[in-house]
C-alpha cells in the first residue's frame, strides 16, 4: 500500500516534458529564429528569409517599387542589386574582390535614417573582401572617383540579422565614392 502511494507520488511529481524534449523546443526556436524575422519596424508585413546571399524575386521587386515610388533611375545588376551612377570615375582599372579600397560612403534605410557614414573630410579603408555581399559585388565595378547610389536587397546586407540602427530585413542604400584601392 505504501510502495503504491509512492509510486503514484512519483508519477504526479514528474515533469510534463523530458529535458531532451525542451532541449528539442529550444534548438527548433534557436533554428526558427535564424531564418524567418519580421520586418515590423517599418510597418511592412513581408517576412525576411535567409538566402545565403541570393535575393528573392520578393526582395528585388520591393527595391524596384522603391525606386519607382521615389522616380529613381537606376540599373539593376542580375545579382539582385540596383545601382545609380552619379560621376564615371576615372582610368581603366577597377578594384579586385580581394583590394583594399579606400571610400567615403553614408548608409541610410529607405525612410531616410542614416546609420553609418565616413565623417565630412574623412574616409574608411578596409578589405573589400570583409564587407557585405553588396559592396563587394558592386565596388568591383567602379573606377576611381567613381560616386554611385546602391541599392540593396536584404539578402546582398546584412539579411534577417539586425545590426545596431539597421532593422532585419531591411532595404539598404549607400551613396559610395570610391577614392582608392
Amino acid at each position: 500500500m505504501l510502495q503504491t502511494k509512492l509510486q503514484i507520488i512519483n508519477l504526479t511529481v514528474k515533469p510534463v516534458f523530458s529535458m531532451r524534449s525542451k532541449n528539442y523546443f529550444i534548438l527548433a526556436l534557436f533554428v526558427f529564429s535564424l531564418y524567418a524575422c519580421s520586418k515590423t519596424s517599418t510597418g511592412s508585413t513581408n517576412k525576411c528569409v535567409s538566402t545565403n546571399g541570393v535575393p528573392t524575386t520578393a526582395e528585388v521587386d520591393s527595391v524596384q517599387r522603391f525606386l519607382t515610388s521615389k522616380s529613381i533611375t537606376a540599373t539593376k545588376d542580375s545579382r539582385g542589386y540596383f545601382v545609380e551612377t552619379l560621376g564615371p570615375g576615372y582610368g581603366i582599372d577597377n578594384p579586385l574582390p580581394n583590394s583594399n579600397v579606400t571610400v567615403k560612403y553614408r548608409g541610410s534605410l529607405t525612410n531616410g535614417t542614416v546609420f553609418d557614414s565616413t565623417a565630412a573630410g574623412t574616409t574608411a579603408s578596409f578589405p573589400l573582401s570583409g564587407v557585405i555581399l553588396g559592396w563587394q559585388y558592386a565596388i568591383p565595378q567602379m573606377k576611381k572617383g567613381a560616386i554611385i547610389n546602391l541599392y540593396l536587397p536584404p539578402s546582398l546586407g546584412y539579411g534577417c540579422s539586425a545590426s545596431s540602427k539597421i532593422p532585419a530585413g531591411s532595404i539598404l542604400i549607400f551613396r559610395i565614392e570610391l577614392i582608392n584601392f
